[in-house]
């Protein structure tokens, strides 16, 4: 029988092969062998996954709950080979993890970030593509519901302006898939590729569709940094407010609106929802049900539904 840190190994490249990243998973279960290695067990036990989980001593019950769950489902895996396996049962560590709640944008909103990022100031010689980078990135965002990861990691062969379509590649789980673009999207894109081609028509830039002033993909850390400065300019943060609205609320939006236009458009959600999901890019249909009671907009609309259907009953 191969040991439990081969067994780790194993396990991670089976799920990385299936498309799984695992970062998190990987480093947790790498740290969990060296543990089990330090207490010469070659086999889990209950007392010793738990006792593993719960350090640092320090750190929130979510963040015990996460680490146990690593083990939890190897722990599945390994029993297959191993029959002294204990596998640590859910409510061990009970923790209900909450979701951020999303902010809704408004229009309003939106323009007035897209207005703020076209009038950003070149603080260097070779900045002058910068603000059309952010408009169009933000502009990207708050219309076509992509992840932040998604469209920085988007490459010029990824982008079919005539087509209209978005291809995304690598998203969770390795993942691919196809994202249509408005016509207007369309415009808009099209004119920053033709100023970013004029931009770096004698310099070397790298082939990513958003680049920085270096020419090289954007920095996730320079993202969010631009995004806060201007939330905070055009009033929707606080000068030093440490939480507000966030990029990934771009994404909530447009989800809730869709939803919104199918319930007054007289569509079925419920029965649409999952083409909502595959757009998205979720991997379960229960990802993006949560949606469903995300908006008190939303829910209103589901609420006059509900009302009318009643009322014809009477």
């Amino acid at each position: 029988m191969n040991t439990l840190r081969q067994a780790v190994q194993e396990y991670l490249s089976m799920r990385r092969n299936l498309g799984f990243q695992l970062r998190e998973t990987g480093k947790g279960l790498c740290d969990f062998a060296t543990f089990m290695e330090q207490h010469r067990a070659s086999y889990i036990t209950q007392s010793l996954a738990l006792a593993w989980a719960q350090q640092p001593a320090k750190v929130q019950p979510a963040e015990w709950a996460r680490r146990l769950s690593f083990v939890r489902v190897f722990a599945r895996h390994r029993s297959a080979t191993d029959p002294r396996t204990q596998i640590p049962p859910p409510g061990l560590l009970p923790f209900r993890p909450k979701r951020a709640r999303p902010y809704l944008y408004s229009d309003d909103e939106i323009e007035s970030l897209l207005r703020a990022a076209l009038k950003m100031r070149c603080r260097y010689d070779g900045g002058e593509l910068r603000p059309w980078v952010y408009y169009c990135l933000f502009g990207l965002l708050s219309v076509s519901g992509l992840r932040l990861g998604e469209a920085r990691n988007l490459q010029l062969q990824d982008v079919d302006l005539k087509a209209g379509v978005l291809t995304i590649r690598g998203a969770k789980f390795g993942k691919t898939r196809l994202v249509p673009l408005h016509a207007s999207t369309c415009k808009v894109l099209s004119n920053y590729v033709v100023r970013r081609t004029r931009h770096w028509a004698e310099r070397q830039v790298s082939s990513y569709l958003f680049v920085s002033s270096w020419g090289n993909r954007l920095d996730s850390g320079d993202i969010h940094r631009t995004f806060y400065a201007l939330s905070r300019q055009i009033g929707l943060r606080g000068p030093y407010d440490k939480r507000g609205p966030r990029l990934h609320d771009l994404r909530h939006r447009f989800a809730t609106n869709t939803l919104v236009h199918w319930y007054r458009t007289n569509q079925d959600p419920e029965r649409r929802l999952p083409i909502l999901s595959a757009y998205l890019g979720h991997v379960h249909v229960a990802d993006t049900q949560w949606y469903l009671s995300g908006s008190p907009e939303l829910m209103r609309e589901a609420m006059r539904r509900l009302e009318r259907c009643w009322e014809g009953r009477r």
